[in-house]
């Protein structure tokens, strides 16, 4: 395997599992451990309630314990993909990586586990005598045919999921494959004949799984190192392998892949022949997933037969059969039920899922993964992508569902609309502080402009945004540009039917959006001429133009430029809503610990006193829409008096201005980060504070300081940004700025759907109540 790895990535990959510290794999504690209590709590004494609890009631186990989120890994290294018969030692570099990929797609905890032990009996016993640790197994690179012994009687001993990862994962995505090249074959799986080339673990499994969604026995055809696996053969044959074999005469893989609708390889390079191909039948699936090098070439396979369709275990050919597409997210659904197996039900769910998955639109982290361009579904797309964070949406619930329907779930799911839910928080961390808005925004959609229509991410944006419901996107963009990328993109949405466009070359509302412009702005250095080139060339101003008009409820850009260019634009047009001085911009981060709003993080320099106190309540509005109550710190290097600067000063009397004008907000300062974001910390300094636990709500004395605490939480703790949130427009407008995805843009349009709604809803009262004489 590894005279196929350049000397540049084996040196890259050596250093990288040195350094900064030996390995992949680190244990945390999840609690605090910080002083005497906190050990005797989580040790000696303490510890001793929970073991008696257990002791008591085992099922206490999966939530006193980390045992219901823990998964073993573990593999005696007899079969480690691409080298062989390598040990247990030399494999636990592959059973991290296995544990990474568990927590990073699943968020699974997992111990990686290499036995030194090659006997069936005591390989079984070892493993069997973990099941106090564990929710679940999963058994990797140990050999044909004792994987098949080993796992068939640690689950009939166990109560825990215990899956062989090489067997049923491939199995899995192989079963999802060959269901949508059927569809697009226009075959039926009980009719095909199918030619196996390989008789391991995963070609069996493989097989095993086909004829359990439909393939029937007496059509499918076994090869391998020997040949045809026929009726009488005794040389490398078992009882797993039997199964399959034909009463025939035929002896090679030549003969009988002669009409063959499926070729499925899991044996070695270039076994398969371009005059075999030639010889298949009409729109052939060819599964060539020996690694690094298949069967075949998929270029040598489609100049043989134009017609075929190709996956294989590569990452660099479409159509890649990789196990991480289910392994994660099956035990995701088995552990959250506490299952006692994976059956076949559940197997076949995961199969549905993920074909399913594979004929919806692609997503932006897909994109973003491979370069920024994937293929709608077809012959060059049959299963998603390994980064679609929609997998662990699909699978997951359906794995779980099944598990529930079939009778091994101990704890059975009532509510998988909230189970959807802490999966989508796992998936973007965004998910639940995103969700009232979300809610909201669906309830009522509204009509967002985005300024920089063709930008791909903008474009992904409203793709999603039509999928949830929560706007009717309005797009600034050249028609045939647009087009052309959505294509590019693998985007299902159409202009017209799913979104509106408003095409700067040529919109037939070009003179009103002028006479508009000039109206808005002719007093602030905007020209006749000036007006009518921006109105060309300018997609913020003709953003603007239309939120100003009607046109549209909320206005964002900002994807691409300068922040300020754009600020001066929405300032001349929209102006600032009633009663407010100037704009401010409030940017939420989403970390590990909580979610937190600071502001200003984008425009004021050296807010006044007065500005602080206005900016806090603004941002109060709209926190409050994310369903959240404002705690609010004015934040100073000085702790409630220990020092008396300028800036000390200016935060205090912002305080008393903010009591006058909002006493029921739940505010205190100037007060130290430390202080904002911890009760105990707080007390020590003043313990008659009107704020109670943290603060969610943090105002900066100067912009300087609000930037940099916001880039500073944005990448040291590896925060998840929303925003900036423009505070003060006198309709619904955003600038964002250029390193936004496009999930940011979402989650950006769901607050300003929202805003707009609120704002009729404000100007609807108000034209409601009586005028006074």
């Amino acid at each position: 395997m590894t005279g196929n790895i350049s000397q540049d990535l084996k040196s890259g990959a050596l250093f990288y599992h040195r350094n900064p510290r030996p390995g992949k794999l680190e244990i945390k504690p999840t609690k605090p451990l910080g002083n005497q209590r906190d050990l005797a709590l989580a040790y000696s004494p303490g510890v001793a309630v929970a073991c008696e609890a257990i002791a008591a009631d085992p099922t206490e186990a999966d939530s006193l314990t980390t045992r219901q989120n823990l998964v073993a890994v573990v593999s005696n290294g007899t079969a480690v993909l691409g080298l062989g018969n390598i040990g247990p030692l030399a494999s636990k570099p592959v059973m991290e990586g296995k544990a990474v990929l568990f927590k990073k797609f699943a968020g699974i905890d997992v111990f990686d586990i290499e036995v030194a032990e090659n006997d069936v009996e005591r390989l079984v016993n070892v493993v069997a005598a973990l099941e106090p640790t564990f929710g679940g197994i999963n058994l990797e690179d140990i050999k044909a045919p004792e994987c098949f012994e080993v796992e068939e009687r640690l689950k009939l001993r166990m109560n825990i999921p215990v899956f062989h990862d090489d067997q049923h994962g491939t199995a899995i995505i192989v079963g999802a494959a060959v269901t949508n090249a059927l569809a697009l074959a226009g075959k039926r799986i009980d009719k095909v004949r199918i030619v196996a080339s390989g008789a391991g673990a995963a070609a069996l499994a493989c097989l095993n799984l086909l004829v359990s969604l439909g393939a029937r026995r007496e059509n499918i055809w076994v090869t391998d190192i020997e040949g045809v696996v026929y009726e009488g053969r005794a040389a490398l044959m078992d009882r797993w392998k039997a199964i399959y074999a034909q009463n025939t005469d035929k002896r090679t893989l030549g003969e009988v892949i002669e009409g063959a609708d499926i070729f499925l390889g899991l044996s070695a390079a270039n076994v398969l022949k371009p005059e075999m191909v030639k010889k298949m039948g009409e729109k052939p699936l060819i599964l060539a997933l020996a690694n690094p090098n298949p069967e075949i070439l998929p270029e040598v396979a489609r100049e043989a037969r134009p017609d075929a369709m190709i996956c294989t275990g590569r990452s660099d050919y479409p159509n890649q059969v990789n196990n991480v597409l289910c392994f994660p997210y099956i035990f995701r659904g088995a552990l959250d039920v506490a299952a006692s197996t994976i059956n076949e039900a559940m197997k076949a769910a995961a199969v549905k899922a993920i074909a399913e998955l594979a004929r919806e639109a692609p997503s932006e982290v897909v994109a973003r993964a491979y370069g920024g361009e994937t293929p709608n579904f077809g012959p060059e797309s049959l299963i998603p992508n390994p980064f679609d964070p929609r997998l662990i949406l699909r699978i997951a619930p359906a794995v779980a569902k099944a598990a529930m329907e079939s009778g091994v779930a101990r704890k059975p799911i009532a509510d998988f609309d909230a189970y959807a839910d802490s999966l989508n928080g796992f998936v973007f961390r965004s998910g639940f502080i995103m969700k009232p808005l979300f809610s909201q925004a669906r309830s009522e959609p509204g009509r967002v402009i985005y300024a920089e229509g063709e930008d791909e991410r903008v474009m992904r944006a409203a793709q999603a945004v039509v999928e949830d419901g929560i706007a009717r996107p309005i797009l600034i963009g050249r028609p045939a540009v647009v087009d052309a990328r959505l294509k590019r993109f693998g985007l299902s949405i159409e202009a017209g039917r799913d979104f509106d466009l408003i095409n700067p070359e040529d919109d037939p509302r070009y003179r009103d959006y002028v006479a508009t412009y000039l109206e808005a702005a002719g007093r602030k250095g905007i020209t006749p001429d000036a007006a009518r080139t921006l109105m060309r060339t300018n997609p913020t101003v003709i953003a603007a133009v239309a939120l100003l008009r009607g046109d549209a409820d909320a206005l964002i850009c900002g994807v691409e430029g300068r922040f300020d260019s754009h600020l001066k634009h929405i300032r001349n047009i929209i102006g600032v809503a009633p009663g407010v001085d100037d704009f401010a911009a409030m940017s939420l981060v989403i970390t590990s610990k909580g979610h937190y709003f600071l502001a200003d993080t984008h425009i004021r320099p050296d807010p006044t006193a007065q500005e602080i106190a206005d900016m806090a309540v603004s941002c109060a509005v709209h926190v409050r829409r994310f369903g959240i109550e404002p705690r609010i710190a004015l934040l100073s290097h000085s702790n409630f008096g220990s020092a008396d600067t300028a800036s000390a000063r200016k935060m205090r009397t912002a305080l008393a201005l903010l009591r006058e004008r909002a006493p029921d907000l739940e505010a205190d300062g100037e007060m130290q980060a430390d202080a904002a974001l911890s009760q105990v910390v707080r007390d020590r300094a003043l313990p008659s504070s009107h704020l109670k636990g943290a603060a969610n709500v943090l105002i900066l004395p100067t912009l300087d300081a609000a930037n940099i605490a916001f880039q500073f939480a944005r990448v040291l703790a590896d925060a998840l940004p929303v925003g900036p949130i423009l505070l003060g427009p006198a309709k619904p407008a955003h600038i964002l700025t250029p390193s936004v995805t496009a999930r940011g843009v979402v989650n950006m349009t769901a607050v300003a759907v929202v805003e707009a709604r609120a704002q009729t809803e404000t100007q609807r009262q108000a034209g409601a109540q009586p005028q006074r004489a």
